[in-house]
Formats: C-alpha cells, sequence, structure tokens
C-alpha cells in the first residue's frame, strides 16, 4: 500500500483505540491552545478598532493588520496539520518502505525541516528513511514526498513562484520582494532559481499534451459555429532578437516563436498557444516542437479537416520550414498529403510597396499616393501581377539609379518570387488570415514583455526557463499542465506481506 494509506490506517486506529496518556498528551499539543493566542491577538485588535477614533488612516491600518494575523492564524493551522500525519512515535510508523525500486529502512528519530507556505515558514517533524548502504546512504522523508514538498516549499507555493516568474514585467528581485510582502518568505535568488526551474522542467513534459487538447477545443468550437467558411488552422512563427549575457559583456541573437491559431467560420480568432525557444543554429529545435504540436492535433481531430494555413514573413528559417517540412506533411491518421495555404504576411509585402514608391519617386505626396494606391491594388484579384506591372512601367519612365535603383529591385524581386504566396483575394475568399499579427504580438508578449525589460541579460539556460513557463501560461493551460504534474509525482509503497517483492518494485516504479 501506499505510505500516505497507511498513515490514515495507522492514524484511525490511533483514535479509534485508548485515550493517550499523560506523557502523549504533552507531547501532542491539543489544536485550540495552538490557536488560543492568535485569535486572542485577533480579538485585541477588534476591541482596540472598536474603542479608539475610526478614521480612514486606521481603517486601512485595521485592515492589514487582521490580513497579518490571518496569514497567522493560517500559518500555525498548516504546521498543525502536517505535523500530525504521521503518528508522534517512531515505532508506530513502518520499518521499511520502498520508492523507484529502492529500499529505505527507517531511522530512530525525527528531524525538523524549515518548510515554505503560502502563508509562511513552519517547521515540519518528519521521520527518515535510509536506503542500503551500496546505493549512496540516501535518506528519504516519506511524508515530505507525500505532501510533494520542492527545495522545501510546498505544491501551491511553488506553483505560485513559477506564476510569478512568468508574469509580464517581472524580474527576479520583484518576485522576493513579493514572496516577503505577501507570503512572509525571506527567499535567495538561488532558491528562487532552483524552483523555477524544477517547476519548468517538470510542467514542459506535459505542455504538448495540454496545448493540442486545448486547440482540439476550439476546432470544436470552431466547427460548432456560424458562417460561410470552413475553420482555419493556421501556423505561424517568427524570430526575435535576445539580449545573451557572455564571459566579455552582452550579444544579440534571433531566438524564435511558434504560434497555432484556431478561427471560426466567420474568420474570428479563437484562441492561440504558444511556442518559444532561445537563439539556436537553424532553429531545429523550434521546428520539431511545431511539428509534434501539429501532428498531435491532427492525428486526435476527429471532424472534418479544417484548412491549414502557414502565415509569416518570408525570412529564411519561415521559408525552410515550409519547403522542408509543412509542404511535405502527411497525415498522421490517413497518411494522405495534406494541402497548406502559405501566406507571405500583406504587411510585409506591403512595405516592399513603399521602398519601390520611395525608391521610384523619393520621399513626398508622390511616393505616399502611389503606396497606398498599391496596398489597396494588392488585396484585389491579379493584384500582385497589377502592382508589379504598374511598378515596371514607372521605372521604366522614372529610371531611377543608384542606391534607388539597387532599393527598387530588391523590393521587386521579393514580390516577384513570392508571387504565388501573395494572392490575397483568394484567400480572403476561403477565410484564411492574410496577417501574421498573431505571431508578430507572440514575440511582443512572449518576448518583449518579460525578457527584454530595461537591463535584462540572459544566459540561454535561464532564458528558457522562463519561456517554459510563459508560453504555458499565454496558451491558457496552466491549471492543466499544473495537475498533471502533482498527478504524476511518484508515491511511497510501504511492503506489506502478501506482495512480493516483483510487485513491490513494479508498483514503485
Amino acid at each position: 500500500m501506499s505510505y500516505s494509506t497507511y498513515l490514515s490506517v495507522t492514524l484511525a486506529s490511533l483514535l479509534l483505540g485508548s485515550p493517550p496518556d499523560a506523557d502523549q498528551a504533552e507531547a501532542t499539543p491539543d489544536f485550540d491552545a495552538i490557536l488560543k493566542p492568535v485569535v486572542e491577538q485577533l480579538r485585541e485588535l477588534i476591541d482596540r478598532f472598536r474603542r479608539g477614533r475610526v478614521s480612514p488612516l486606521v481603517t486601512a491600518q485595521f485592515e492589514k493588520d487582521v490580513q497579518d494575523v490571518m496569514q497567522e492564524l493560517a500559518r500555525v493551522t498548516t504546521q498543525w496539520t502536517y505535523n500530525h500525519l504521521e503518528p508522534d512515535s517512531v515505532l508506530d510508523l513502518p520499518p521499511e518502505v520502498c520508492f523507484e525500486s529502492s529500499s529505505f529502512r527507517r531511522l530512530t528519530k525525527k528531524t525538523p525541516q524549515a518548510v515554505s507556505t503560502l502563508f509562511g515558514t513552519i517547521t515540519l517533524q518528519r521521520l527518515g528513511y535510509r536506503s542500503a548502504p551500496d546505493v549512496g546512504e540516501r535518506v528519504l522523508f516519506p511524508l515530505c514526498q507525500d505532501l510533494g514538498l520542492v527545495h522545501g516549499a510546498t505544491p501551491a507555493l511553488v506553483e505560485r513562484v513559477a506564476h510569478y516568474q512568468a508574469e509580464s514585467g517581472a524580474t527576479q528581485k520583484q518576485t522576493l520582494e513579493r514572496l516577503r510582502r505577501e507570503h512572509g518568505l525571506h527567499w535567495g535568488v538561488k532558491r528562487l532559481r532552483q524552483v523555477t526551474e524544477f517547476v519548468a522542467a517538470a510542467m514542459e513534459e506535459h505542455r504538448p499534451a495540454a496545448q493540442a487538447e486545448q486547440v482540439l477545443r476550439w476546432l470544436a468550437q470552431a466547427q460548432a459555429s456560424r458562417g460561410r467558411h470552413r475553420p482555419v488552422l493556421s501556423v505561424g512563427r517568427d524570430g526575435i532578437t535576445l539580449r545573451l549575457r557572455i564571459k566579455k559583456g552582452a550579444i544579440y541573437e534571433v531566438a524564435t516563436t511558434g504560434t497555432l491559431t484556431v478561427y471560426d467560420r466567420r474568420g474570428d480568432r479563437l484562441g492561440t498557444v504558444y511556442l518559444a525557444y532561445t537563439p539556436e543554429p537553424g532553429q531545429g529545435t523550434m521546428s520539431a516542437q511545431l511539428t509534434q504540436l501539429l501532428q498531435e492535433v491532427l492525428g486526435r481531430w476527429q471532424g472534418p479537416l479544417p484548412r491549414l494555413a502557414y502565415v509569416t514573413d518570408a525570412g529564411d528559417n519561415e521559408t525552410a520550414y515550409y519547403k522542408k517540412v509543412l509542404r511535405r506533411l502527411r497525415h498522421p491518421g490517413t497518411g494522405q498529403r495534406l494541402e497548406w495555404f502559405w501566406v507571405v504576411d500583406y504587411y510585409h509585402a506591403s512595405e516592399r510597396l513603399w521602398q519601390m514608391a520611395e525608391a521610384l519617386f523619393g520621399v513626398g505626396q508622390k511616393s505616399w499616393s502611389w503606396a497606398r494606391k498599391m496596398q489597396k491594388l494588392l488585396l484585389k484579384p491579379g493584384g500582385v501581377g497589377r502592382v508589379l506591372h504598374s511598378a515596371a512601367a514607372l521605372r521604366s519612365r522614372l529610371k531611377p539609379v543608384g542606391k534607388r535603383l539597387a532599393a527598387f529591385k530588391l523590393a521587386y524581386q521579393y514580390l516577384q518570387k513570392r508571387r504565388k504566396h501573395l494572392r490575397y483575394a483568394d484567400y480572403r475568399k476561403l477565410g484564411l488570415p492574410i496577417g501574421s499579427g498573431v505571431t508578430e504580438a507572440a514575440c511582443k508578449t512572449v518576448y518583449t514583455q518579460r525578457l527584454k525589460l530595461s537591463g535584462m541579460r540572459w544566459k540561454k539556460a535561464g532564458a528558457q526557463t522562463i519561456l517554459r513557463l510563459r508560453v504555458i501560461l499565454l496558451s491558457g493551460v496552466w491549471s492543466q499542465v499544473y495537475e498533471q504534474v502533482l498527478k504524476t509525482k511518484s508515491e511511497v509503497i510501504v511492503p506489506t506481506p502478501e506482495r512480493s517483492d516483483h510487485q513491490l518494485a513494479k508498483g514503485a516504479a
């Protein structure tokens, strides 16, 4: 049986047995006695407030004082409860337990540990079990394992700390100050990083499944929506520069963001899940994660296949991902080749119109007027061909030279080489998005609002830790992912006579 089950059975038998003697009563203070000093302090606050002169200043201070007392009440309640999960007597606890296929033998006495909770620091008295000498004399504390403590902090606090670290505008200093102000905890940077790294790694394991489930919910909602278009599943990716720490200062490299967005039959965005990865040559990890998430969604989706869109600028990594992965991708269930619409972002294409306009006319009213006219023309049937024809005719007449000619050719070739991905009138008829605003915004929300605050420099490992937490938070799957983390915690097993060693090892694995 599990250690927690053993404790509940043991404590039930103790409660149903004979009442404790005087020594036991002295060793285990009554709960009411523990609460009495705190309750008296609360009564004193109330009496003092009622007897004094009431004012806004006094009222505000009264509420702050009550909040402090209530936090202390919660702290002592938590401490008393956790300390009474194990029997007081060491002899009432099992002489041997098993955890992760290793056996541990009971020590002779309990030892204290300072534990951080939502309400402050408590002292936990727990019994340790030592492993066999040939495996490093490891000591296991089953109660701590069952409570889910991480670096001496409870699961509820650990989640709160990770959430603080994932929020926009957060810094280590602000998180530590928040822990002191809201939870009465005085942590250092080292412990904060240890907890954050642990939670990020644990949540990353369950992120893909939770994000896929979220996208599937949106697809079901899109399928049931009203409108004249098929639902759309849109993939996007983009890069953003990130300041990284090195021994001699800092450098800027390109990190990457990926998005998976669902649009309903009216073309309204229902939601987006996010991916992010620190700078890496070729961005292979981002490609692998984005493909894995996409295949998970398509493999589990039971309804009619939505339209598949890839909406990006035409950067090297974005182009390579389409040509090497998406264009060749097959449905994970049927094996059929998937039909993709690669939409080169309308606003990136518009930038080339302005570049050509300034190369042809210079900065001024004529440049502005022609660029605006071409932007509207680009959205019409055959628009890109008509734009290119107009630009070529003006070039022949105006004959730009030097830098202006070079700028014109660069912008013209950008549109000419990608004209089959600039059919915006056709895309709009199909209900496809024509702008990569979702992914552009992702760069801002994922990176800029958290990793690019004033003076920030990052090592890749530290940045990736925050990114793991941040994409889970922004994708709206935080609670689902953390719940799975807690569900997969390994249990400590108490050997029982009717179970063989093989069964014991299998249950603990």
